[in-house]
C-alpha cells in the first residue's frame, strides 16, 4: 500500500519555504487537474451508480468514518437523509459501532468513508460488519486501501494535493453525485423532501423564510 506520507511530511515537501503566490498557484493547478480527472472518471465508470443502487435498495443505511473522514460521512448522511428514511450516522455518540454490529440484519448496508491514513476504527468496524453478514459500500482513495477486498462495491477517487492536507475536491464531488443519484432513484424522496420543507416552515428554521 503506497503512502503519500504524513501531513508533516507533505508540509516539508510541498509547503515549507515557498512563497504564498507560488504555493497558491501550485495548489490551484493541481486541483484543476484533479477535478478534470475525477470528472472524466465519473463519466466513464459506473461505480457511483452501483453504490447508489445499493443504498436506495437497503433497508437500513449506516454511514461511518473516523477523524476527517467522519466529516465526509456526516455530509453524505445529511444529504441522504433529506430524501431517505433509515439513514444513520455511526458517530460514536448518538450511535455507537457496537450497537450497529450487534444488530446486523439482511438488507442492511454500511457506507464507510476511509481515506489515507486509514483510521483503524473504521477498518475494524467495517470488517466486523461484513463478517456479520452486512453489505459494505467503500469510499476510499486507493485501489489497495484497506477494505477494498471485502467491499460489495467501492468508489476509489484520488485525494492528492500540493498542500500539506489531502484534497477534499474530488471526494466532495463524488459524495454530491452519489447523494443525487441515490435520491433521484428513491420513489418516496419527493414526498419526504416536501414534508421536510413544510416542517422547516412550521418550525421557522431558516432566516428570511416565512
Amino acid at each position: 500500500m503506497t503512502s503519500r506520507g504524513t501531513p508533516a511530511d507533505r508540509f516539508d515537501r510541498n509547503v515549507q519555504r515557498r512563497s504564498a503566490q507560488v504555493l497558491k498557484q501550485r495548489v490551484l493547478e493541481q486541483q484543476r487537474t484533479a477535478f478534470d480527472q475525477v470528472l472524466a472518471w465519473a463519466a466513464d465508470h459506473d461505480a457511483i451508480e452501483r453504490a447508489a443502487a445499493l443504498i436506495v435498495s437497503a433497508r437500513r443505511r449506516y454511514l461511518i468514518g473516523s477523524g476527517k473522514s467522519l466529516s465526509y460521512a456526516s455530509l453524505l448522511a445529511a444529504d441522504l437523509s433529506a430524501g431517505l428514511s433509515a439513514v444513520h450516522l455511526v458517530d460514536g455518540a448518538a450511535l455507537r459501532a457496537l450497537e450497529v454490529l450487534s444488530d446486523v440484519r439482511q438488507g442492511d448496508l454500511l457506507v464507510a468513508v476511509s481515506l489515507e491514513r486509514y483510521r483503524r476504527e473504521t477498518v475494524e468496524v467495517a470488517s466486523a460488519y461484513v463478517r456479520h453478514g452486512g453489505d459494505l459500500v467503500l469510499i476510499t482513495d486507493a485501489e489497495d486501501a484497506p477494505l477494498t477486498g471485502i467491499a460489495t462495491t467501492r468508489i476509489v477517487v484520488g485525494t492528492g494535493s500540493a498542500s500539506y492536507a489531502n484534497s477534499p475536491t474530488s471526494i466532495a464531488l463524488v459524495l454530491h453525485l452519489l447523494a443525487t443519484l441515490t435520491i433521484a432513484s428513491s420513489k418516496g424522496a419527493g414526498r419526504r423532501l416536501r414534508e421536510r420543507d413544510a416542517l422547516a416552515a412550521e418550525l421557522n428554521l431558516y432566516v428570511g423564510e416565512t
